[in-house]
């Protein structure tokens, strides 16, 4: 075989595998076309109890940290700025408009090591559960850049509505 072909066969795989992709994206997108992304603002009067600086890691479908959602805003990972008040928590990531789980959406905080394709030490990603307008409950993975994951979970914590734990779910 000529180098040409050799050249044309990896080229030719290339693309393939790229289009691929491509496809099971589009696919993703039409399945979780009907889950979004709450937007807006938080309340005037919401008092802000901490705020990091972070990654957004991925948001997945509930307690199946490899299942992807392909929700628009929150598709792809990306820097953040993480807002947490008493009226629910903001979300500031690049290039998106903001996305503010309020109070009564949250319905668990905890930490975590894995969430689709990233994997950190013990508890280094902040998982937080709420709900989505369509119904299902979803799991967003955050992961602060100057403090703990331990320190926006245990900020986000005091937030949570007492009568949204998961084992109430209706």
């Amino acid at each position: 075989m000529s180098r040409e072909s050799a050249v044309l066969i990896v080229v030719g795989v290339v693309i393939v595998a790229f289009v691929l992709m491509a496809w099971g994206w589009r696919r993703r997108s039409r399945r979780d076309a009907g889950i979004t992304a709450p937007r807006g603002e938080l309340p005037a009067g919401a008092a802000v109890s901490a705020s990091f600086d972070g990654l957004y890691v991925a948001t997945t479908a509930h307690d199946q940290p490899l299942e992807r959602l392909a929700i628009r805003g929150l598709g792809f990972r990306s820097r953040a700025g993480i807002t947490v008040t008493d009226a629910g928590i903001a979300l500031d990531l690049t290039g998106q408009q903001r996305i503010v789980l309020s109070r009564d959406r949250l319905v668990d905080v905890d930490q975590a090591n894995v969430a689709i394709d990233r994997v950190v030490e013990k508890d280094g990603l902040t998982r937080v559960s709420w709900r989505t307008d369509a119904g299902p409950i979803v799991d967003t993975y955050l992961r602060p850049q100057d403090a703990s994951a331990a320190a926006l979970t245990q900020a986000i914590r005091p937030i949570l509505p007492t009568s949204s734990a998961l084992g109430e779910e209706a």
